[in-house]
């Protein structure tokens, strides 16, 4: 692979991760073997030793899915990315790969209701404790923090809340406390949002989302940015592993997670991943275009729309700072009552109903009674989640067609 580090993020997104010199080959093939084979019985025995590179056994590492990972590493400039068979396995690899029993997180209240899900009843299972925070309130952010807590985990942009974390102050305080900021940043795709540069030390993506775009994958990566010193983490376990990896050591761990739970990503998914991100900049400008043209046209009518991108967001300096001037491709619309929203939803014609984002298409939900079914009503709204709201991944359509879609299914209600 000739040196592609003074490419463009376009650029990167199209030729990373690609090297076929023996064939040619212009996209990465799919290596459906679940094993591979060695000449000798030495070769393989140096591969398990780490002595030759080599690709053992697709639940370890697998060639198709090692150029999705290069690749996607490429758009995040950072040390090594690891995919994984979901966005929450992506979240829960990471968390594991620190935290263990007795120990405590910091973790934003907005957070997309999957993620509170995994830290309210499934860590606390194995004695991890929680503690949710205002993503916005730096004074409540190290209040929270303590002498077990072992990392900071936020989302760029909240899911559904849209609320914005200012993930430069975040990472300071982090940095403060020698732990590790952990951010979510599938609402941000790495051609609006650079992990890196903002402060972050692991970046997390829901591959199904945005990276895949047409709704036929189900994937999470996760990048070591290298802005953690990892040799010096408080976890016991990062301390075990740093004695041979130093600053690898998350990597290492996630890697020896992913190996043994089996968390792996398929081979043929990351192929379609591959073909994904080819388009990754021009859709997401698109996304960001047309929830833009379609928040400002809901705005003009009077309804109660929320959209990071909109002047009266609170935090819209941070989509000027962190996202260069894009608000994102999610805004939520509230109609006064559940009746309301499930009409409204009902009469749409182009936009899907369904637990998705970040599709080509345009996706509504209504997630009081879907994704945040069963939970309480304060953790409900600390979430931003309400009988009244509507939330809505903006897709690429033409945007006229977008809004004549809403725009008769709201004289409707």
């Amino acid at each position: 692979m000739k040196n592609l580090k003074n490419l463009k993020f376009e650029s990167k997104a199209i030729h990373a991760g690609l090297d076929d010199e023996k064939h040619g080959a212009t996209n990465v093939p799919i290596y459906l073997s679940s094993a591979f084979a060695y000449e000798t019985p030495e070769e393989l025995s140096e591969v398990f030793q780490g002595k030759r590179y080599g690709h053992i056994y697709s639940r370890i590492s697998n060639p198709t899915v090692s150029a999705l990972e290069k690749r996607i590493n490429s758009l995040e400039n950072g040390v090594a990315s690891i995919a994984v068979g979901s966005g929450m396995a992506a979240i829960n690899t990471a968390i594991q790969a620190i935290v263990g029993s007795g120990d405590h997180i910091v973790a934003s209240k907005s957070i997309f209701g999957g993620t509170t899900h995994l830290f309210e009843d499934v860590l606390s299972r194995i004695n991890i404790e929680v503690s949710f925070i205002d993503p916005l309130n730096e004074e409540e952010i190290k209040a929270a923090i303590k002498e077990n807590t072992q990392l900071i985990f936020v989302e760029t942009i909240g899911n559904p809340k849209l609320d914005i974390c200012n993930i430069d102050s975040v990472s300071k305080l982090a940095e403060e406390a020698g732990i590790p900021l952990i951010v979510d940043a599938t609402l941000t795709p790495p051609s609006i949002f650079n992990g890196k540069e903002q402060g972050a030390s692991v970046v997390i993506h829901s591959s199904t989302k945005y990276m895949s775009g047409s709704g036929n994958v189900v994937g999470g990566v996760l990048t070591d940015t290298g802005n953690f010193k990892w040799k010096t983490c408080k976890s016991k376990h990062i301390q075990k592993i740093a004695k041979r990896f130093g600053n690898l050591a998350f990597i290492g761990a996630v890697r020896s997670d992913v190996t043994n739970v089996g968390n792996i990503a398929s081979p043929f998914h990351a192929s379609l991943l591959l073909s994904g991100l080819e388009t990754l900049s021009l859709r997401v400008e698109r996304h960001c275009q047309n929830a833009m043209n379609l928040a400002s046209f809901l705005e003009v009518m009077g309804l109660t729309v929320s959209y990071p991108g909109l002047s009266n967001h609170p935090e819209r300096e941070l989509v000027e700072s962190q996202f260069n001037g894009m608000g994102g491709g999610m805004l939520t619309l509230r109609l006064g009552s559940k009746a309301a929203c499930f009409k409204f939803i009902s009469k749409l014609n182009i936009a899907k109903n369904l637990a998705n984002l970040g599709d080509m298409k345009t996706l509504v939900i209504h997630p009081a009674s879907t994704i945040y079914l069963g939970f309480d009503e304060k953790l409900k709204e600390e979430a931003g989640v309400y009988d009244d709201l509507i939330r809505v991944s903006v897709g690429c359509e033409h945007i006229d067609d977008i809004i004549a879609d809403f725009k008769q299914a709201l004289y409707e209600v």
